[in-house]
């Protein structure tokens, strides 16, 4: 298993370095990369009789999903039967991966290498992206030009999504600290792990990134509370804070601000986000039952424009709209059912008895996975297949198994 294990980090981390999976040749090595190992479970499972099969009741409604997309095309339900395809692929791949990784991370060992990945992948994209913010203009890799527009921020064309990919995994190293996952000494490093990446997420200047993030640390507290947090635990907290504030107030403060009182031309006013809300409503009433295809809007929306400004609408900034708009009741079923039962697991998770180590992994999950949820309502996150992945990686966590007490402390 430790080959499968790592055969899903690189292509994790492959995801979110190549552009964020969102060109075809990225797409394409993903959607094989997951088939490859898919395989390779297989073989593994045939050759170790003794290896479980671990099923998860979130499994189920991922799966109605993929048959109902299976149906669309099937029975030509779809408005572009190619776009829906490909989204199927893409859909599908990080299906696969989430499967298999919750088969290959359940024990303490592994959890503790993936947090400890987690958290230096994080402060190595997000030093990055800084690196590269004040040091070219529309340029990703300080060798690619951005061709059809965009706000890049790191490897991503938009700031946005960087934001996203930051909020899911800045909580981790939050976590481990006001848990006590990790011992005293390694305290200042993972506090230094963890100031970066929040600095990063604040100067990209991502109103949805910023707000989820506040939200974020705000349900960190509660589940301090919760969990009859001390006075220490708290000072780490507002240390960390302090110490990502005074990044960016080192490191330009000044752009922040600029990008508050200054939106630039790629963002999305308001009233435009309202209109492409207004058309993709009208497109789910249009096809109510199951929806127009998934991966569609981009070919239908133009149907329901009430606002023509020269720009292509590929995304209505609203995953949901989206989603019930491709996929209808059907899907939107299926979506509201993962999220309950992904509710239901991840409480029983948090209310359990268990190490300290434990908690903090599966609150950071928890914490990551709330903060996606909350920035999909304004933004298209879910739709950038590394930040969808990352996303259900988070759930894979998640759900995990406990892990019992024990000593030394956990990360040791």
């Amino acid at each position: 298993m430790k080959t499968l294990r790592l055969g899903i980090i690189i292509l994790l981390a492959f995801g979110v370095l190549a552009f964020g999976t969102v060109e075809v040749w990225s797409e394409a090595l993903l959607e094989a990369g997951a088939a490859v190992l898919l395989l390779w479970w297989a073989v593994l499972v045939f050759r170790h009789r003794e290896l479980e099969i671990h099923w998860d009741a979130v499994f189920w409604p991922l799966a109605a999903f993929l048959g109902l997309i299976a149906l669309q095309l099937a029975f030509g339900l779809t408005a572009y039967a190619f776009l829906t395809r490909v989204a199927l692929l893409k859909i599908t791949a990080c299906f696969i991966l989430f499967f298999l990784a919750c088969q290959a991370f359940r024990d303490r060992r592994d959890l503790r290498v993936l947090a400890w990945f987690l958290m230096g992948f994080a402060f190595a994209v997000s030093v990055f992206g800084i690196v590269q913010n004040f040091t070219s203009h529309d340029v990703i890799y300080w060798t690619r030009h951005l061709t059809g527009g965009g706000s890049p921020f790191g490897p991503y064309v938009n700031r946005n999504d960087f934001a996203g990919l930051i909020e899911m995994l800045a909580p981790f190293g939050l976590s481990v600290m006001l848990f006590q996952g990790v011992r005293r000494e390694q305290l200042p490093f993972v506090g230094i792990l963890t100031a970066v990446p929040i600095a990063a997420l604040v100067l990209t200047g991502s109103r949805g990134g910023i707000t989820s993030f506040a939200f974020e640390v705000v349900l960190l507290i509660l589940l301090m509370r919760l969990r009859g947090a001390r006075k220490p635990q708290a000072l780490i907290l507002a240390s960390v804070l302090l110490l990502a504030i005074a990044l960016v107030g080192w490191i330009g403060v000044s752009k922040v601000l600029d990008r508050f009182s200054s939106p630039s031309l790629s963002d999305i006013s308001m009233d435009r986000r309202i209109t492409m809300l207004r058309g993709t409503w009208q497109i789910f009433l249009d096809h109510p039952v199951l929806g127009s295809g998934l991966g569609t809007l981009v070919a239908v929306y133009p149907r329901h424009e009430t606002y023509y400004d020269g720009r292509i609408v590929d995304h209505a900034h609203d995953d949901y709209a989206e989603a019930l708009a491709e996929t209808g009741i059907a899907g939107g079923l299926c979506g509201l059912a993962f999220f309950l039962l992904f509710f239901r697991e991840a409480r029983k998770k948090l209310a359990a008895d268990q190490s300290s180590f434990s908690l903090a992994i599966h609150a950071a999950a928890c914490t990551g996975c709330a903060a996606m949820i909350i920035h999909s309502v304004v933004d298209f996150n879910l739709h950038i297949p590394a930040n969808g992945l990352t996303f259900l990686f988070l759930v894979a966590i998640a759900i995990s198994p406990v892990l019992p007490r024990r000593r030394p402390a956990p990360l040791a």
